[in-house]
């Protein structure tokens, strides 16, 4: 056996489960590369609350957004004919709660006061697209290596239209790692991908501030979130940033 990363169960055992018989179909993809799950010596997929994957070379590179995506249209392709995972009603992490917040499962004042939020939610309109599987948390979970194709890795399942995962790529991508605005250029011949953006941007605001529900509102000064906020409010609006 070849190395492996032992990580802690962090996710329900039905959803290990279901993503390790998951990526075991993906294994004859040429376009990209998932792990495996490393079965225990008695067969178990966990051992102690820990569970190990194969291990698959790679680097994160901040920069390579527009590969990473395509990467990711590649894997959205490949899992388009899954069906819908039935643990997904039972998750209560901020990830979840901000991924329902971003698609108007749960309302404004149903939620914690969050910066940005009202003004976001104020240029939603409603999307026609059918949603599949799609790995929502696609930025930091794309490797690169020479001469392999990219690696995808830690599944972050949602059940969601795939301009989605894109989005998100691009709010982080202008968040947390210096993005030019130039990015969104990509994606202008979509006239639906501001309504993503502006959902992208909710999921990750709310998801934050679940994380720090005692802590003040973020102020502008330190605010990853602000320039984003702005850019997507405007193309939502059709008004230059």
């Amino acid at each position: 056996m070849g190395e492996a990363v032992l990580k802690p169960v962090d996710v329900p055992l039905a959803q290990l489960d279901w993503q390790a018989s998951l990526f075991d179909s993906l294994q004859a993809q040429t376009a990209f590369r998932v792990p495996t799950a490393v079965m225990s010596r008695e067969g178990t997929l966990t051992v102690e609350g820990w569970y190990a994957m194969t291990f698959l070379r790679g680097r994160h590179e901040p920069g390579r957004w527009v590969e990473i995506i395509s990467a990711g249209e590649a894997f959205h392709s490949a899992v388009a004919s899954e069906p819908r995972p039935a643990f997904l009603d039972e998750r209560t992490d901020p990830w979840s709660i901000g991924d329902r917040a971003a698609w108007g499962e749960i309302e404004i004042p149903d939620l914690p006061e969050t910066k940005h939020l009202t003004r976001l939610v104020a240029h939603l309109r409603s999307l026609e697209a059918l949603p599949q599987l799609i790995h929502g948390d696609l930025t930091g979970n794309v490797l690169f290596e020479d001469a392999l194709p990219p690696a995808i890795l830690d599944l972050s399942p949602y059940f969601r239209p795939v301009p989605f995962a894109t989005a998100v790529v691009v709010a982080d991508a202008l968040a947390w790692e210096g993005a030019d605005s130039s990015l969104l250029e990509h994606f202008d011949q979509s006239a639906d991908f501001p309504q993503y953006l502006l959902r992208a941007v909710i999921y990750r605001v709310v998801t934050d501030r679940h994380f720090r529900p005692d802590q003040p509102l973020r102020l502008d000064d330190d605010d990853p979130y602000q320039r984003v906020v702005d850019l997507a409010v405007a193309r939502a609006s059709h008004t230059p940033a």
